[in-house]
């Protein structure tokens, strides 16, 4: 019998045999028009279990580095201070790649960037930390988002009741305020950091137009969604100000440049996530969690806010994937790791409650956890999740030892 599925996912599941990711991963989950039955495109695995993200990280491996970085020089080379102060923007919070990004690009290079951050919802001590001395150590310029912090709570609740997604507002204002800000201070280069095309997602690996098709702008405005509620209502039935809301939503007509271009330095310099991590600690004052992140082994990404633990729970909840998954489908990309050692840090740590922060972050939102934990079971996709004795199991796994393995 077919299952039904939810979010569009595929109804057959499939582990990529050489990085362990399913093809239950989205290939973006940035949607303005991101509702309840939005169908989104997934991680592609081919008939002999190889995933687009495995068949991309091989291409890596033959990438003539020397090259792109003459392409790189010449980018530079036509933006280098003809911007005024600064000649190009560096989004960031702080973590290690940005860290990496703007330190390179300032002492390498001889760019003048400017940073800008999409400040996380609820920082972390260490989080907030890193960013400081990031800003510290290299002496740089900051612009920082300050929303509305009413607005900012009501739409990350909503946006966790109605799509089980704690992180899509953040998400969408890390994209969203590096281009405004580039508009604003008509500083026509922005760098972000890894290359997207890294996780097998279907775009161009390297320069994005502001006007490219992928910017969903402010003219589609009867088809914005935020919190899986569209914009029209959140004003006319929620009683949010359109002012206060216009920080979350993409460009105007009027605000947008033709000549605003987005770039990805890890398509012209080798991008290794540990690597980045050793250059930050060494060069930018980047330090690690104290402890481990619950869901996972490591202590070095996604670490600054709360909520981001919370965030990769409801991944694992939603599409079988838990932060573990994904660091392992990584390092084994990056040949860190062993298929046994990674089938093994799965099975250990894939899907724990993140409960260090959760109390918080259940208090910060006005959310009962009671709520939550009767939310969290009606965005489980039936194929993906049996109940046995009252206890949600997972149907497949990557060690197999799922209940319909």
């Amino acid at each position: 019998m077919k299952l039904k599925t939810y979010f569009g996912l595929p109804n057959k599941i499939i582990f990529c045999k050489k990085s362990l990711i399913s093809n239950q991963r989205p290939n973006s989950s940035i949607e303005f028009n991101h509702n309840k039955k939005t169908k989104k495109n997934t991680l592609a695995i081919d008939k002999n279990g190889i995933s687009d993200s495995w068949k991309y990280s091989r291409i890596k491996l033959k990438i003539d580095y020397n090259e792109r970085e003459k392409k790189l020089l010449q980018l530079l080379e036509k933006h280098r201070g003809k911007h005024g102060e600064f000649d190009c923007i560096v989004p960031g919070s702080g973590g290690k790649d940005s860290c990496f990004a703007s330190h390179i690009l300032k002492n390498k290079y001889g760019m003048n960037p400017l940073t800008v951050t999409w400040s996380p919802i609820l920082y972390t001590d260490y989080g907030y930390q890193n960013f400081k001395n990031w800003l510290l150590t290299d002496n740089l310029q900051n612009i920082s988002s300050k929303r509305d912090e009413y607005t900012m709570k009501y739409l990350t609740k909503l946006a966790i009741m109605n799509l089980m997604h704690p992180f899509q507002t953040f998400m969408l204002g890390q994209k969203i305020f590096a281009t405004k800000m580039a508009a604003k201070y008509k500083i026509p280069l922005v760098f972000f950091g890894e290359n997207e095309a890294e996780h097998g997602n279907p775009i161009a690996d390297n320069k994005r137009s502001i006007r490219d098709k992928s910017y969903f702008t402010y003219k589609n405005f009867d088809k914005l969604y935020l919190g899986g509620i569209k914009i029209k209502e959140l004003i006319n039935e929620h009683n949010l100000k359109i002012n206060d809301l216009k920080i979350f939503l993409p460009p105007s007509e009027n605000e947008l440049e033709d000549n605003i271009e987005v770039h990805y330095l890890g398509y012209y310099i080798k991008w290794i996530p540990q690597e980045t991590f050793y250059y930050a600690v060494e060069n930018c004052g980047f330090r690690p969690r104290p402890f481990r992140t619950q869901g996972t082994y490591s202590k070095y990404n996604s670490i600054d806010d709360k909520i981001d633990d919370l965030h990769y729970y409801t991944t694992f909840i939603k599409f079988g994937i838990g932060r573990a998954t994904y660091d392992v489908s990584q390092e084994l990309r990056n040949g860190h790791l062993s298929i046994e050692e990674g089938k093994k840090l799965i099975k250990k740590y894939d899907g724990e409650f993140p409960d260090r922060y959760f109390n918080e972050i259940m208090k910060y939102l006005e959310i009962k956890k009671s709520d939550f934990f009767k939310a969290i079971d009606k965005f489980r996709s039936p194929h993906i999740w049996k109940k046995v004795k009252k206890k949600w199991k997972l149907r497949r796994t990557v060690n197999k030892d799922g209940v319909d393995d």
